[in-house]
């Protein structure tokens, strides 16, 4: 005759679900590309629009630090004359990863401006520096649309520049 087994039943909780953060990986390089607005303050009561394009490579060797390097070139026409403001630099970024794969960022970065024409207030070469942020907004597998906002500072004719500048454009991410 075979004899059963008494069933035992828990009426323990059962352990509570484990929660995953994030399923969209966070690669270490980024390549950007795009459009850039600056509102370039030549001097006291000369402003100039300044249209153009930067381009950016970052390698983050933590998942929330990496190093940032930018160019960015931008042009107006004042008075018939055809001008240039040139940015090069590098330094620290920061990035913060959020649902969906959507990262903030901020990034300080230093380096060298360069401004033409050439002009009697003085030289066309300055020491410069940017601050600023933005958001990448994934679209596909490994690309981003950018958007940016930043604060460049240059030092040119004896004064300090503190100009606004735009951008918006596409992050390939390897």
């Amino acid at each position: 005759m075979a004899s059963s087994a008494p069933l035992s039943l828990s009426l323990a909780p059962a352990a509570p679900p484990q929660d995953v953060t994030s399923v969209f990986q966070s690669y270490a390089w980024q390549v950007y590309g795009g459009y850039t607005y600056t509102r370039f303050f030549e001097l006291p009561g000369i402003t100039q629009n300044m249209n153009g394009f930067n381009i950016n490579m970052v390698y983050y060797w933590k998942d929330w630090l990496g190093a940032d390097g930018e160019f960015a070139a931008t042009h107006a026409t004042q008075d018939n004359v055809s001008s240039w403001l040139l940015f090069g630099g590098g330094g620290p970024r920061f990035r913060w990863s959020l649902k969906k794969g959507v990262e903030l960022w901020a990034h300080a970065l230093v380096g060298y401006s360069h401004f033409t024409p050439q002009t009697p207030a003085g030289s066309q070469h300055a020491f410069a520096y940017e601050l600023g942020g933005g958001v990448d907004l994934p679209f596909k597998d490994r690309w981003a649309l950018r958007v940016g906002a930043d604060a460049l500072c240059t030092t040119y004719f004896s004064t300090h520049q503190f100009s606004p500048k735009v951008s918006a454009g596409l992050v390939f991410r390897f």
